[in-house]
Order: C-alpha cells, then sequence, then structure tokens
C-alpha cells in the first residue's frame, strides 16, 4: 500500500499486517536536468514496483527521499527518519533506488534494494526474494 491509502481510521486493524515500510530514495543531487530527475525518479519506480505489487498486504510505500547531499549529516537525518518509522510499530525498514547509493553502508536499514552498477535493471523475482529471506531471518 501507499502511505496515502491509509486512513488514521483504519490503521489500527491495519497496522499489525503491515510491518514493512519501504523508502524509495531517488539518490538526486540537484545537479540533474529536469529530464535526468524524472529518469532517476522513474528508475527508482521499476526497483520499487515489484516488491508493491508482489506484497500489497505487508508493505507501505512511504513518500520518496529524492535528494541525497552524502556525508555523516545526511545518513544521520535519513537514520532519524527510519528510527522513527521502527517507533511507530514498522518492524523492517526497506531502502529502494535506481541508482548505486553511496550512503548504504551508513544507514540503519534492514535492507537495500537498489542496483550495483548504474546500468544494471530490475530483476522482479531477485527483488521480492530478498525481501522475502529478510522476513524468513531470525531477528536478534
Amino acid at each position: 500500500m501507499k502511505f496515502g491509502e491509509i486512513d488514521p481510521g483504519s490503521w489500527p486493524e491495519l497496522q499489525p499486517y503491515l510491518d514493512t515500510c519501504l523508502l524509495p530514495m531517488s539518490g538526486l543531487t540537484g545537479e540533474e536536468s529536469p529530464w535526468e530527475a524524472a529518469d532517476k525518479a522513474a528508475r527508482t519506480g521499476e526497483w520499487l514496483s515489484p516488491l508493491e505489487q508482489a506484497f500489497r498486504g505487508r508493505t507501505v510505500t512511504m513518500p520518496a527521499y529524492h535528494y541525497e547531499a552524502g556525508g555523516k549529516e545526511h545518513a544521520s537525518r535519513v537514520n532519524r527518519i527510519i528510527d522513527a518509522w521502527k517507533k511507530q510499530g514498522f518492524r523492517y525498514v526497506v531502502v529502494v533506488s535506481g541508482q548505486p547509493l553511496e550512503l548504504a553502508d551508513e544507514l540503519n536499514a534492514d535492507l537495500f534494494i537498489r542496483p550495483n552498477l548504474d546500468d544494471e535493471e530490475p530483476e522482479a523475482q531477485a527483488i521480492t526474494k530478498a525481501l522475502a529471506d529478510l522476513w524468513r531471518k531470525p531477528r536478534d
């Protein structure tokens, strides 16, 4: 589900089933032309779509985080968002991007879905398997 599809009245009954939060990260720097920014956002959508389709009743796609400034301050800001969502009851937070993310090692996400190379195409089966494998892992 997308965040805008959930209303306050239905959240209490849905929350036990929606334990995974998806955070799309476009990885924009601000130096892109309008069409380059659109391409990056669309590419993130291509990597996100298999998860949204396969796991609609278990995931919530939150608003996209578009601009990546880099550095520890930026990672800290994203980690505060991740931590807040976990305090709200999400068991897992998954970062999804259509670009390789340099700051991935700095983030407290449970899983990263992203290409390793700029021109790598998303494989729906591998993407959905990665999330299903996360759910199967014993939690600490």
